[in-house]
């Protein structure tokens, strides 16, 4: 018998179950039906919230970018400046390392999400961004900033998931400082 939810309610469970299977495996690994079958609804049910398996998949996407930024935030903790720029580039390649599915699929979803707003880690980066540069920058300089590390803890996360550099944090903390 199929479960009964409200609207809300079955979304939620959806990127719930989506994610936990993101943890077990890649992209190409998780389907409708199976996500279906999980939270005890038909298949069809699922088109009723999500068109198709790419808007899931987006909705996925933004759900991990909140994650990363809340993984973000919680680092900042009592810092200021350079230290909080550096402990939200630490936090940015930890949270690759401990979720490389939901971290790529963050990233094949980017261009997406960045077009509707829906990107906080990378507001929050040229913040922290802005903050650590000193008082003469500009904005052209904060925003060179920002990339330039964007650039670096991403290179670093993609290095360490691809098996090119090993997933260490003594190296993550030597790379990353502040």
């Amino acid at each position: 018998m199929e479960k009964r939810y409200h609207h809300g309610d079955l979304r939620a469970a959806l990127i719930e179950v989506g994610l936990r299977l993101l943890a077990e495996r890649d992209v190409e690994g998780v389907s409708l039906r199976e996500m279906a079958r999980e939270v005890g609804v038909s298949a069809t049910s699922v088109y009723r919230h999500f068109p198709d398996k790419a808007a899931l998949m987006r909705a996925l996407a933004r759900e991990g970018l909140d994650r990363l930024a809340v993984a973000q935030q919680e680092a900042v903790s009592g810092k200021e400046g350079a230290a909080s720029f550096a402990a939200t580039g630490r936090a940015y390649v930890r949270f690759a390392l401990a979720n490389p599915a939901i971290f790529r699929l963050i990233f094949t979803s980017s261009a997406q999400l960045q077009a509707t707003g829906e990107i906080e880690a990378l507001r929050m980066l040229r913040a922290n961004a802005a903050a650590a540069s000193s008082g003469d920058a500009g904005p052209e300089q904060a925003e060179n900033g920002a990339l330039r590390a964007w650039s670096l803890v991403h290179g670093l996360a993609m290095l360490m998931l691809d098996g090119q550099l090993p997933a260490d944090d003594r190296l993550i903390d030597k790379l990353i400082q502040g």
